[in-house]
């Protein structure tokens, strides 16, 4: 009986499929595709052994040598994904699409980083060398030129106009299709995939199958208009599994526009460290709704401290648009220009108000960099820490005799399992008192992987206790 329920189902969903077509209910694809086909680019990224490809992962699909697949497998080239000996030469395949009639291509940063000849060919099969006008790393994308007139451009669109729900459909060349056409549903918008990865950027979610080679392809809407670049997929098995992410065209533009004039992207910054705000924290701090970005740490002599930010502020609200967790916030204050005074909607002591800050220049050109600047120190307890600001201490009761290094952000499962959440404070590692970041890094590299640590910990409500972690095996712990 179960089986034949099933198979009546899917009969069912069928007739129904059927019978929405003849009712011309589904869309019809083909002009979108006619039009915009010749406008997208086959993308190959040649290395040959001097300059370093980009990291990548053995596919599922070659044998029992593989590299274990991480959960997350996001960015996709078409060729084999073993790292090649340092002499030997090695091709990536993505997509791409032109901007201008004049030969600017858009693609994905990771398709072509660090490659000594990129190459891109047309849909009429001409091939042309293409010069990397600019790339940026943390946006993930990256321009083009080659030298060519005339030529089919897309039509370029708003992606803040897009909605859940609405159709989409992606060109590219899965691995190695050129001109393959998939489509499906905007499923979110505004997803953001925290700070490990792509912080700053807000990116479009959709069920478009999306696979290797697709990386730098367009997403289009129903008019035919690029709203997206194909960027990332999650997957626990490197295959397109129905969630697919792309970078919003809009951002994409603003990009290419400082890559034309300047050769590089600038950010803003307000200069804090934020964190989720739970239900343990929004009751303590008065708060009616569980949202908002908790401040934790406020850069000394920065943006935020100049305009009056306090460790313990609930950030609600930026230039008009909702703060609802702590990984809206990034995005927003990227995409705004330094030096543009904005006004935050900020919860303190029970009461809303408006601070204004003028933003200042988010340093470095990596995620990595900012985040040793604002985090402090990663131990391979599986958290981060940094030096203990006055506002913290006073927050949780503690003196300076107290010492003390207050977690950041917590990337290892072990220490996650033990609790351990951004705004508490180590107070001890086993019997020694911890006074900076630096003796903290010397106590805790004593340990051996697998060890067991005991740690004095007053969390973010002013409790104090020890808590036991598991010593992991690298810098991120476990």
């Amino acid at each position: 009986m179960r089986v034949l329920f099933i198979r009546l189902g899917a009969a069912m969903a069928l007739m129904l499929f059927v019978i929405g077509a003849q009712a011309g209910q589904l869309p019809d694809f083909t002009a979108i595709v006619a039009k915009n086909a010749p406008a997208v680019v086959h993308v190959e990224a040649k290395y040959d052994g001097s300059k370093s490809a980009p990291v990548q992962i053995q596919g599922p699909q070659q044998g029992p040598q593989q590299v274990p697949m991480p959960e997350i497998f996001r960015r996709f080239f078409g060729a084999p994904m073993m790292p090649p000996p340092q002499d030997q030469a090695h091709i990536s395949l993505g997509s791409g699409f032109i901007i201008s009639s004049d030969g600017y291509i858009l693609t994905n940063d990771h398709v072509v980083a660090g490659a000594n000849k990129v190459t891109v060919r047309l849909q009429d099969r001409r091939t042309f060398t293409a010069k990397v006008v600019g790339s940026d790393k943390l946006y993930d994308i990256a321009l083009l030129k080659i030298k060519a007139h005339d030529l089919p451009a897309v039509t370029i669109g708003d992606s803040s106009k897009l909605k859940p729900g609405q159709w989409v459909l992606a060109i590219g060349s899965p691995f190695g299709f050129d001109y393959t056409v998939t489509q499906g549903i905007v499923s979110a918008v505004g997803r953001n995939l925290g700070r490990q990865d792509q912080p700053y950027t807000s990116f479009i979610q959709t069920d478009v199958p999306i696979n290797r080679g697709n990386s730098g392809g367009p997403l289009f809407n129903m008019q035919g208009k690029v709203v997206g670049i194909n960027s990332q997929i999650f997957s626990n098995s490197g295959g397109y599994m129905g969630i697919s992410f792309s970078i919003p065209i809009d951002l994409a533009m603003n990009v290419v526009h400082q890559l034309k004039t300047t050769g590089h992207v600038r950010r803003g910054m307000i200069g804090v460290t934020i964190q989720n705000v739970d239900d343990a924290t929004a009751k303590a701090l008065g708060l009616s709704d569980i949202r908002g970005a908790l401040v934790n740490a406020v850069v000394p002599g920065g943006p935020g401290a100049r305009a009056g930010l306090k460790v313990g502020d609930v950030i609600l609200g930026f230039d008009g648009h909702e703060v609802n967790s702590a990984n809206d916030l990034p995005p927003l204050v990227a995409a705004t220009a330094p030096g543009t005074e904005t006004a935050l909607k900020v919860f303190r002591d029970g009461k809303l108000m408006t601070i204004k800050v003028k933003l200042g220049t988010l340093k470095g050109n990596g995620s990595e960099q900012y985040a040793q600047a604002m985090m402090g120190s990663t131990s391979k307890l599986g958290f981060t820490v940094g030096n203990i600001t006055a506002d913290q201490r006073q927050m949780l009761g503690l003196g300076a005799s107290d010492g003390g290094v207050v977690i950041r952000q917590v990337n290892g499962q072990n220490a996650a399992e033990a609790g351990l959440e951004p705004g508490d404070v180590v107070l001890m590692i086993g019997r020694d008192k911890v006074r900076s970041v630096s003796q903290f890094d010397k106590l805790a590299a004593a340990y051996k992987p697998g060890s067991t640590v005991m740690l004095l910990v007053r969390d973010r409500r002013g409790a104090t206790a020890f808590v036991t972690v598991t010593v992991g095996s690298g810098d991120k712990g476990n």
